[in-house]
């Protein structure tokens, strides 16, 4: 084995587990990030919504990687990536070189060129994206609560675009928390949840039970699910659906799609699908000899009739840890092996007491707590490789899921930590930069 070093562009998911891999095996890594912590981002939605801090679902790299030989971390911005030459070009004026490079950037919103979208709405693809959104909705309701906001339309109303899992988490989750604080008598009158979406069906990859049943339990909550219809224009005070309707808000959640991180656009290979790097079957990125892609910024094929696997955080952690492995076999001179996933399933929490479910190789269907354990197995296993420990997280789901009593969220403080650390320089710096986090999980600069 050569004391090589790799270079991983990335503390996501898949970059922390190829990181981790590569150090178990001995290989040197540099691991390359603009911000100093990994985000758990099936989260966000708890952190947009008030249920969690921002900082529980931010784990500092110094943390995770703090008992682990031969990692080291660079915390900057990349201005530019070089796949033919396996260098990263950081904004600092740095390069960085390795035997191999892992670009496991990320991804950002999509926003399809749709009018005032990226300038007037909250994507909710990071941290920083959620602690915003967050702080935006606690400005308003303060004003609601406290009598000091004049009454506009729509002033407290939200819409969601995008009928996917953060679409239907992100509306169940805010119409709780409206329904809450009605129910209280703190809020008069709550802020009505819209969600709308192109497609004829919420949850599409679903099955058509999960379907309704998504449905079904949103529309109980009070939120307004509007299908068959598309955002054409987002303004500061409303938003416009190409059947000509308009709805006011001052709040626009943009979970309508992703693409790959913007550092991927000049790093050499011509972009497939979603402005992603096409691999191969092992992960290795076309004519790059060295180089491999994974995670959100990769089309990865293994999926059903040679489709590419979704942008889920078990394929993310599985295909970073296999690079890894590829990159060993590399320093070897032994051949790489082809990626081979395991189906975690695909799961959505609709709020709470309610969750939809299909695992297994045949998609077995599950709901309400059956799917809700599956939701905290998945989730729990993707947690334990970036936290020291997981307790805090299941006892504090378990107390989500379990209470028969309506949230109340507190809007004017925020939330309590879940304490995952025994000291108190588990922390990690969230800058809420508009700029930074409108390219959402992307290591490098816009």
């Amino acid at each position: 084995m050569t004391s090589e070093r790799v270079l991983v562009l990335g503390g996501g998911l898949a970059g922390v587990a190829c990181a981790l891999q590569l150090a178990d095996e001995g290989v040197p890594v540099t691991l390359v990030d603009r911000n100093d912590y990994h985000q758990f981002q099936p989260l966000l939605y708890q952190v947009a919504s008030s249920q969690l801090p921002a900082e529980d679902i931010a784990r500092p790299h110094r943390t995770i990687f703090k008992e682990t030989e031969g990692v080291e971390v660079v915390t900057e911005r990349v201005a530019a990536a070089d796949l033919a030459g396996r260098m990263l070009t950081l904004a600092d004026g740095r390069r960085l070189e390795g035997s191999h490079l892992v670009m496991a950037a990320g991804s950002r919103p999509n926003f399809f060129h749709v009018p005032g979208a990226a300038e007037h709405t909250f994507p909710l693809y990071s941290v920083a994206d959620a602690e915003r959104l967050r702080l935006h909705l606690q400005g308003l309701l303060q004003g609601a609560l406290d009598g000091t906001a004049a009454p506009e339309p729509g002033a407290l109303d939200v819409v969601v675009v995008g009928g996917g899992p953060t679409g239907v988490e992100t509306t169940g989750a805010l119409s709780e928390l409206m329904r809450a604080l009605h129910a209280t008598g703190r809020l008069a009158e709550p802020g009505r949840i819209t969600l709308v979406d192109r497609g004829d069906a919420l949850l599409g990859p679903f099955s058509d039970k999960a379907h309704g049943y998504a449905h079904d339990r949103l529309t109980k909550v009070g939120a307004d699910i509007r299908l068959g219809v598309g955002v054409a224009a987002v303004h500061a005070d409303r938003v416009d659906l190409d059947d000509g309707t308009s709805l006011p808000t001052r709040t626009v959640v943009w979970g309508g799609g992703e693409s790959g991180a913007a550092v991927a656009e000049g790093a050499g290979p011509t972009l497939g699908r979603g402005g992603r790097i096409d691999v191969l079957p092992d992960l290795s990125i076309p004519d790059h000899p060295g180089t491999y892609a994974v995670g959100d910024v990769a089309n990865i094929p293994g999926g059903p009739d040679g489709a590419v696997l979704p942008q889920l955080g078990s394929v993310a952690q599985q295909s970073g840890a296999w690079a890894a492995r590829n990159v060993v076999h590399d320093l070897r001179g032994e051949p790489t092996e082809p990626f081979v996933y395991k189906d975690k399933g695909i799961m959505a929490m609709i709020g709470r007491n309610a969750a939809v479910a299909e695992v297994g190789k045949h998609r077995h269907e599950m709901e309400g707590p059956l799917a809700f354990a599956a939701w905290l197995g998945v989730h729990a296993m993707l947690l334990s490789g970036v936290h020291s420990k997981t307790d805090a997280f299941l006892t504090w789901a378990w107390d989500y899921f379990d209470r028969d009593h309506a949230a109340v969220v507190e809007a004017t403080t925020s939330p309590e930590r879940l304490a995952w650390a025994d000291h108190g320089d588990d922390i990690p710096h969230i800058s809420l930069d508009r700029t930074a986090a409108r390219d959402a999980g992307n290591p490098a600069t816009p």
